[in-house]
């Protein structure tokens, strides 16, 4: 939906399951139609971030079909402004963990996903909005990759840079993709982001094209794991000229890991996502472990329980409070509304990512996805409208 300063707002739909075209529409027209009728002012435009599958990507590009999905957009008063290019594969129902960022950018395989995610949304993001596309942070970091490796993937970027430049211009839509920061992953903080995108731009120096079609997606969750502050890691970004493609709006969880918050964390462990975990010492050292099982057995063990503060990748919903030995990085999420409305004329797209409900514990998840897709859209509203962000 629009909202101040031009900034438009979803919520990602990347938490319904659903890797054929038919199920995601089948999603669409069950689930977010029935948050937007909770939420939104009647015949006003209702956004949706969009998430596809390589294989619902494959089936949307049929012209038939996409005029199809324009007409019940049309129909229904609803656009897209954003696409979730990140799984290329299955989301839900079955093991993830590390294979979310397979294929990735060393691959022709993410090249070819991420220019279809382009045009099919060039053909339907209205005209006079932005789109964005957001994507892997070039793979894995237990992958390996060498530097012919990381000079492959930026060639590949450099690909999509040129097909969105090409996409843009034939459709006059603005096109953009954002590399999106995870623990543990080739792009993980802000300084190896800067540092990654600055070798790339060096790559063709006379070239600056990559500066208009490829940023960053910022998720909340994942900066905040890595103890970052907002309005530092935003402000290097902005200084150093890279675009803010979109910003993820998400929320982790946080525990002082004593024996109790070890009990506790183990109803979080389960076998669909990686739940990363940034440890900070009494020191200020940092110790990060690849899933929350491997930090909980490290413990066990006399080794991270020393730490004054865990921080682990799940998104829990932005509206849910602290309770007992647990704490959110919701603070993180609301320096980051700070920091947007003292730039307003940065970061356009905003994307409330909750991915996790199926797997949420029963004490979190007593309500029906559009319970909680709701009240995400209640809490945003109130952070949005205390800033004087959200248009009456």
């Amino acid at each position: 939906m629009h909202l101040a300063n031009g900034r438009h707002l979803a919520y990602c739909t990347n938490i319904h399951r659903g890797e054929s075209w038919e199920e995601i529409l089948r999603a669409l027209k069950h689930q977010t139609l029935a948050v937007r009728d909770r939420i939104a002012v009647p015949g006003t435009p209702y956004a949706i971030g969009l998430r596809l599958s390589a294989a619902a990507a494959q089936e949307l590009k049929d012209r038939q079909r996409l005029a199809e999905f324009r007409r019940w957009l049309e129909r229904e008063s609803c656009y897209v402004f954003t696409i979730n290019g990140f799984p290329y594969g299955r989301f839900h129902g079955g093991r993830v963990k590390e294979q979310v960022y397979v294929p990735d950018w060393t691959t022709r395989e993410r090249v070819e996903y991420t220019c279809l995610l382009a045009d099919i949304l060039a053909e339907i993001v209205p005209a006079g909005v932005e789109g964005s596309i957001s994507t892997v942070p070039v793979s894995f970091k237990a992958f390996g990759l060498g530097e012919e490796a990381l000079a492959r993937a930026r060639g590949h970027l450099w690909e999509c840079v040129e097909h969105f430049e090409r996409v843009s211009s034939r459709s006059g839509r603005h096109l953009h993709l954002g590399l999106e920061p995870e623990p543990l992953c080739t792009l993980e903080t802000t300084s190896e982001t800067v540092e990654f995108l600055e070798r790339l731009g060096a790559d063709r120096p006379q070239d600056a094209r990559w500066r208009r079609h490829l940023g960053v997606n910022y998720d909340c969750c994942h900066l905040a794991i890595q103890f970052e502050s907002a309005a530092q890691s935003l402000g290097r970004l902005h200084e150093r000229g890279i675009l803010l493609s979109k910003v993820h709006l998400s929320n982790a969880l946080t525990v002082r890991p004593d024996t109790e918050a070890r009990s506790a964390l183990e109803a979080f462990t389960e076998d669909t996502y990686l739940h990363q975990v940034v440890a900070r010492g009494e020191d200020g050292t940092f110790s990060r472990f690849g899933d929350l099982p491997a930090a909980l057995e490290d413990a066990r063990k006399g080794g991270a329980s020393r730490a004054t503060e865990w921080r682990i990748h799940f998104h829990v919903p932005l509206h849910h409070l602290p309770s007992g030995v647990f704490g959110t990085t919701s603070e993180h999420v609301a320096d980051v509304l700070d920091w947007l409305r003292d730039h307003p004329g940065v970061g356009s797209h905003l994307e409330m990512e909750t991915y996790t409900w199926e797997v949420l514990p029963p004490e979190i998840k007593s309500r029906s996805v559009t319970d909680q897709l709701s009240n995400e859209y209640l809490w945003t509203f109130d952070q949005l409208r205390n800033r004087k962000q959200l248009l009456a």
